[in-house]
């Protein structure tokens, strides 16, 4: 599909179909960079978006078990320190 360029201020920028965002799953924000001279929109990353395979992997091979106990004394918030 061509489009064409539009003014927006001192730059320029295209109109983006709202069945290309919908297909895309932007949003409010998206990431671009340039990629072999072309411009390239992504939605952006959720943090930890691809965790719970992993760790669904984890718990039914029995290894998700905390390495520390929810109560392990610490008095690292007691002490004075320094930077």
């Amino acid at each position: 599909m061509k489009v064409k360029l539009v003014p927006v201020g001192n730059s320029r920028g295209v109109r983006i179909p709202q069945a290309f965002i919908r297909a895309c799953g932007f949003e409010d924000h998206v990431d671009m960079r340039i990629e072999k001279n072309a411009i390239v929109l992504v939605a952006p990353r959720r943090p930890r978006q691809d965790w719970d395979a992993p760790f669904e992997k984890m718990a039914a091979a029995g290894d998700d078990a905390l390495l520390l106990p929810d109560h392990a004394a610490s008095d690292w918030d007691d002490t004075e320190w320094e930077w």
